[in-house]
This record gives structure tokens, C-alpha cells and sequence, in this order.
């Protein structure tokens, strides 16, 4: 079985990408076939893992979804790239904003994304998919293809703030169209836990959400070094495999292979 987790925030800059490729490695690494799929036109997965010019490539997801609306046929495995630190990668550019906009014509428009997966899925252990930063049509694709959603909050009081409109959605996409959609849990990102801004809106979150919606026993701190890795187009296990960042995904990624909860209820 095949699990489908959707990484959104409709709040850019909150460590979503950063989270989709470390995890997506991190599960490789203990072993399980991973497809992480870049569903974000700026195509920042696909960069971050070293793919430098995504706006060249032929072949994205934007053309698997394009051929499944004008029912096409195509190869499964056609786009996928092969990441040499072991994850499967659907990679994503700029086409897919024009996709966004002619979806809002297609009939059953919020299921393409399904469509494919219900395909691939059963080559994979786990499907990561990175979402864009906002709550549109390709991101709703997401959620109607899920099982649950991860998603990642940075310290702060903005990205704090959007959170009751990204559960509405999650809920609105429960109700409406996957039953089965849950929350994976909230992961707090970019956390310096030095400082008192920090650890309040830390406890204002897990006391306004903290009864019905788990939150992951593991915060991602704020550092330099996981910025960095984005550009170099590596995993921070790589870049600074002893570091706390490294330490932190390691055990958000023991976290997700435990699977104790089983997901909470939107």
C-alpha cells in the first residue's frame, strides 16, 4: 500500500520544499521506494534537488496531467526522474500555471492529479507531494489525491495566522471529495527556540490546534546550513549529515514510519 501525503501551507518560505525532499530521502534511506512529485509551477522541488532549469525540461507533470485531460495515452514511468540519493521525481515548471487555468474547464477537475497516481502508485511506498503556496485548483488536485496532509508552520506569527484557512480547505476537500483525507500533523519549521517569539507562538498554536490535530514531537530548528541546500541541489543529509537539522529530519522521517497515529481526523 501506497501512502499519498500532501506537504502544503498556503504561506510561502515556511520550509514546505525543504521538508518534501529531506523527507522524501529520508524514507528512502530507510529503505522505501519513494515518489516525490514537484506540484508547484516555480518548481522549487525540482530545483532544490539539482535539476537546475525546469522551465527546459520536455517532459513534467504539467504534460502527464495535460495528456490525462485530453485522454491520451502515455507511459507511467514517461517524466519521472531518477534522484541519485535514491527518490523517484516528477518534476514541475512554469507550464503548470497554465495548466491551473484551463482545469477550471475539465470535467471531475479536482481528481486529474488522482487519476495519475491511482496508476503509479502501487511502484511506491510513500508519494510525497509537494504543493504550491496557495490553495488553487493543482492544490486542491492534491488534497482530492491524498491520504493525509503534512503541514509545515514556521515560527511566526503570519505563517501561524493562515493555518485556520488551510484546516477550512482541508475539511471543505473531506467533506466534497476524499473522505479519507486526514491531517498527518503539524510540523513546526524554522524554529529558534532561543527566543520567546518563538516558543509563544509555538504555545499559541498547540493550544488552539493541539486537541485536534497532532503535532509532530520534533521541531525543524532555524539554520544556515539548510538553506544552503536548495542551492547545492543536495539533502541536508549530505550537505551536513551530522548537523541538528539532519538529526531533526531523521526523526521526523521515524516519526512518519511509525505511523502509530494513523493520521488524525480533519
Amino acid at each position: 500500500m501506497c501512502k499519498i501525503i500532501a506537504i502544503a501551507n498556503q504561506k510561502g518560505g515556511v520550509g514546505k520544499t525543504t521538508t518534501t525532499g529531506n523527507l522524501g530521502i529520508g524514507l528512502a534511506s530507510a529503505g522505501k521506494k519513494v515518489l516525490l512529485i514537484d506540484a508547484d509551477a516555480q518548481g522549487s522541488l525540482t530545483a532544490s534537488l539539482g535539476y537546475e532549469e525546469p522551465d527546459a525540461m520536455e517532459y513534467t507533470l504539467a504534460t502527464i496531467l495535460g495528456k490525462i485531460i485530453n485522454e491520451e495515452e502515455f507511459d507511467i514511468q514517461e517524466g519521472i526522474l531518477h534522484h541519485e540519493e535514491g527518490v523517484d521525481l516528477m518534476p514541475s515548471n512554469i507550464e503548470l500555471s497554465g495548466l491551473e487555468v484551463s482545469l477550471v474547464n475539465v470535467m471531475s477537475r479536482e481528481m486529474v492529479l488522482k487519476e495519475y497516481l491511482e496508476q503509479i502508485k502501487d511502484q511506491y511506498d510513500y508519494c510525497l507531494i509537494d504543493c504550491m503556496p496557495s490553495l488553487g485548483m493543482v492544490t486542491v488536485n492534491a488534497f482530492a489525491a491524498a491520504d493525509s496532509v503534512l503541514i509545515p508552520v514556521q515560527a511566526a506569527y503570519l505563517p501561524a495566522k493562515g493555518l485556520e484557512q488551510l484546516i477550512k480547505t482541508i475539511r471543505k476537500v473531506k467533506r466534497q471529495i476524499n473522505p479519507h483525507l486526514e491531517i498527518e500533523g503539524i510540523l513546526m519549521t524554522m524554529v529558534d527556540e532561543r527566543t520567546n517569539y518563538a516558543r509563544e507562538i509555538m504555545r499559541l498554536l498547540t493550544e488552539g490546534y493541539g486537541g485536534q490535530i497532532h503535532f509532530f514531537k520534533n521541531n525543524i530548528p532555524l539554520s544556515v546550513r539548510a538553506a544552503e541546500t536548495s542551492a547545492m541541489g543536495i539533502s541536508i543529509y549530505e550537505h551536513d549529515p551530522k548537523g541538528k537539522v539532519a538529526d531533526a529530519y531523521r526523526e521526523l522521517t521515524e516519526e512518519i514510519l511509525s505511523d502509530m497515529k494513523g493520521g488524525v481526523a480533519v
